[in-house]
């Protein structure tokens, strides 16, 4: 039901969408022998980010988000939907509301946006520098300091080995810890004593004993490296010494709107000096002495995984084939539920109005379903679920993620009908029939552990399901029979009438 494993022929388009904190950036792409290369490179300073006030983006920055996404749109009018990612990073993580801003971006871009969490920007971030760096078997450490967030990474070659987030950024430093755009020695040192804070809970990890080269992500990392270098300040790359001499430089003005430095955009005027904070502190506590920059960054990283997506080559299902191998779940089994969950999804996907990616994350909860199995027989679907829901998933955007532990947990038992309410009209509408689905698909597992489960029909409208078995054959297999009729009142609170013969 994915697209077959030639449909990424050289020459084809791809696109990747960057919604970031601080700026919007969006990367056209064609694929020449495995490699990406741009065709469009679009940026636009949205600051979304500082439109977040107490967990809520203001109207303000949802509208300039808004606006931004529609010029972007105008250059992917001939792109199909599946040829085109938007991630969202720190700033609509944080946001409680990000359905007000996803939901109409949405429409705009007509693809689905994905938050992402921090360790799978990370991981992403990763993705698009190695690609941009020699194949060499140095261990490296990538640093992005993004808008929100700072991502660490370390890795050899395209594998990374270590991956963090941690809640600092130039957007966020710069509103915390420079009200009214006000540069002094005291706010930063502020910004400079929270980034050594922050990072010193990972300190042990990513220190230099750990890593041979240093590399930087991201416009902040690049912006100090133009700086210093356009300055005379370092011959190439950034160093201790260099870094010395820009903050003593940025300290010289009094408001952000002043600083007069060559190579410092306008965009990048506002950030610069808690990006210059963070990587300070990031330079002493990690005892970074040289670090190069990369113009690969998360944009780029998500065109590598969207290839590999189209290529069947999904990181995704190497993630679900760990999980299966670490809790020891039961392949048989779910090869079963995934087998009745492809004839329920085949039967009902033209009336439901259901898509390839639901049957991806029909696919991904059968595979999963039992994993809790190794915590607990009772309540297995709910250990499932938690873990489905807190564990660290490479390739998953959250709302996958969350999705795939509502599957889990509401496989058996009362369906969760408080956390289907919580979803828009149509995700919600949408969750309740997969839900319908692997509820189905689980109950006839049981049956198939003693006899094989006849053909039977199945039929579908928008709130009914009717199933057809063989004459006598219901009768001949109570257990099942008393299954369904419980299944009648369940799927009931699910909007959908069951009806069976």
């Amino acid at each position: 039901m994915a697209e077959q494993s030639d449909s990424l022929p050289d020459g084809s388009i791809l696109a990747a969408i960057d919604l970031g904190s601080n700026s919007f950036h969006l990367i056209v792409a064609r694929i020449e022998h495995g490699e990406m290369r741009p065709v469009e490179v679009l940026a636009e300073k949205v600051q979304l980010g500082a439109g977040l006030e107490r967990g809520l983006l203001g109207a303000d920055a949802i509208q300039r988000g808004l606006d931004c996404l529609a010029r972007f749109a105008q250059v992917l009018d001939s792109l199909a939907p599946t040829r085109v990612r938007a991630v969202g990073t720190n700033a609509l993580r944080q946001a409680k509301n990000r359905q007000a801003f996803t939901e109409p971006a949405s429409e705009i871009l007509g693809s689905r946006v994905d938050v992402i969490y921090g360790r799978e920007e990370a991981r992403l971030v990763y993705l698009g520098v190695a690609h941009t760096l020699a194949d060499d078997a140095n261990s490296r450490l990538v640093i992005d300091i993004g808008g929100g967030s700072t991502e660490f990474i370390i890795g050899e070659r395209f594998e990374p080995q270590k991956l963090e987030s941690l809640q600092m950024g130039c957007v966020s430093f710069g509103r915390r810890c420079f009200p009214g755009d006000v540069i002094s020695a005291e706010n930063y040192q502020q910004a400079y004593d929270r980034a050594r804070v922050e990072t010193s809970h990972i300190r042990y990890r990513y220190h230099a004993a750990y890593w041979a080269e240093c590399v930087g992500s991201s416009g902040t990392l690049n912006a100090i490296e133009s700086i210093v270098t356009l300055n005379g300040w370092s011959d190439g790359g950034i160093t201790r010494k260099a870094l010395h001499k820009l903050q003593k430089k940025l300290l010289s003005f009094d408001h952000f709107e002043n600083i007069d430095l060559e190579g410092l955009s306008e965009n990048r005027r506002n950030v610069i000096v808690p990006g210059v904070a963070i990587a300070s502190a990031l330079f002493d506590i990690l005892d970074i002495e040289h670090m190069r920059t990369s113009r690969g960054a998360l944009r780029e990283g998500v065109i590598y995984d969207l290839m590999g997506r189209l290529s069947h080559e999904d990181v995704r299902e190497r993630t679900v084939n760990a999980l299966v191998q670490r809790y020891s779940a039961d392949e048989d089994t779910a090869a079963v539920v995934e087998r009745r969950c492809r004839t329920l999804f085949a039967a009902t996907r033209g009336s439901w109005r259901l898509q390839d990616e639901d049957w991806d994350l029909l696919h991904w909860a059968a595979r999963t379903h039992e994993i809790g199995m190794a915590i607990s027989h009772k309540h297995s679907n709910r250990h499932s679920a938690y873990l489905l829901r807190n564990a660290d998933l490479p390739g998953f955007s959250q709302a996958e993620q969350e999705n795939l532990a509502l599957l889990s947990q509401g496989q058996r038992g009362k369906p969760p009908v408080e956390l289907l309410d919580e979803l828009p009209g149509k995700e919600s509408r949408r969750m309740r029939y997969l839900l319908v689905i692997i509820r189905l698909a689980v109950r006839f597992k049981y049956v198939e552990t003693l006899a094989e489960l006849p053909d039977f029909g199945v039929q579908a409208d928008d709130v009914s399901l009717t199933l057809g078995f063989p004459a006598g054959w219901l009768q001949d297999h109570p257990l099942t029979l008393s299954e369904l009729e419980q299944e009648q009142a369940y799927l009931g609170k699910l909007g959908i009438e069951l009806s069976y013969s």
